[in-house]
């Protein structure tokens, strides 16, 4: 009975130290989904009044989790009776994922200084309108808020799926439970601090010591600046992370970039640097090649549909 249970205890620690390790492969590779899911949900919150933006991260979070109450049963299923189907739900969610970092792009160069008048007309149309008008569209927020959560975390699990199709059973209920957690309280937790960053800002620069006031005024400064990062830095991962799951899927190009880093990592000074960065180069490149095409494929079929190309954003 003794040696029973030492097997069974050491069975279980082995499962947990694949768990933890696979949930940190996983963590890597859904970045870039993470940092956009970030970005956008803080986002989700503009117009609303200040004294209502925790509770509308609250809800938000609360539809974030019965997301996941579906998708990692959903995805665990798939697994288990479809695994051929992990390959394709991969490839198809990295290709989404360089879609969104291309029409980002482009929508910024295309349409920035009108979507910053937009955002300016909605703010300003908010603080002005009814307690129910503002209610509707706190709802609205959030059903929105919701969907795209739905949409994101279905790209995250799939993506942490494909890092464990491998392994037992227990593994992959393990890191799918741990990544849904982990993006969940993460994201939702920053978010809620982001959105109250330029209240505890403004908190300081009333205080009465003068290192206090220069603390808020910085932070003040600083809050515009750091949702523009994370968008930035939400972009690019979508390329870096969606061009990678990409190349991974073909066997010859992963093993070609594999080569072309080993080569590279053999200059003279630099080899270390080069051999880093020439994958990520390289994936990133894919990226917005894949992405560029799937934007104009789009394009064509709306514009051949009688669609205006303004009707996607």
């Amino acid at each position: 009975m003794a040696s029973s249970l030492l097997v069974l205890l050491d069975d279980i620690a082995t499962i947990l130290d694949d768990v933890s390790v696979m949930t940190k492969v996983a963590a890597k590779k859904t970045a870039g989904v993470l940092g956009d899911d970030l970005a956008l949900n803080a986002e989700q919150v503009s117009g609303v009044r200040a004294d209502r933006e925790l509770p509308v991260v609250w809800a938000v979070a609360k539809g974030s989790v019965r997301n996941k109450l579906v998708l990692v049963p959903a995805a665990l299923a798939i697994s288990s009776f479809l695994p051929w189907l992990v390959t394709p739900l991969l490839m198809a969610g990295g290709l989404f994922l360089c879609y969104e970092g291309a029409e980002k792009l482009l929508h910024r160069f295309l349409h920035g200084r009108d979507e910053r008048q937009r955002h300016h007309a909605a703010h300003a149309a908010a603080l002005a309108a009814s307690n129910e008008e503002l209610l509707q569209r706190e709802k609205d927020k959030i059903k929105g808020a919701v969907r795209t959560d739905f949409i994101l975390s279905a790209e995250i699990i799939v993506i942490s799926l494909g890092t464990v199709t491998d392994k037992p059973f227990p593994v992959q209920l393990g890191v799918l439970v741990g990544i849904a957690a982990l993006m969940t309280v993460g994201v939702y937790g920053l978010v809620a601090g982001i959105v109250k960053l330029d209240d505890f800002g403004l908190y300081l620069s009333r205080g009465i010591s003068g290192f206090a006031r220069a603390v808020g005024t910085g932070i003040l400064r600083m809050a515009p600046w750091l949702m523009k990062g994370l968008a930035v830095a939400g972009t690019a991962a979508m390329f870096l992370v969606g061009g990678g799951i990409l190349t991974h899927g073909f066997h010859a190009v992963s093993e070609w970039i594999g080569d072309a880093a080993v080569d590279a990592s053999h200059v003279p000074g630099i080899g270390v640097v080069l051999g880093a960065l020439t994958p990520m180069l390289i994936n990133a490149a894919v990226g917005i090649a894949a992405g560029a095409v799937v934007v104009g494929a789009i394009a064509l079929v709306r514009r051949l549909r009688g669609a205006s190309p303004e009707a996607a954003h």
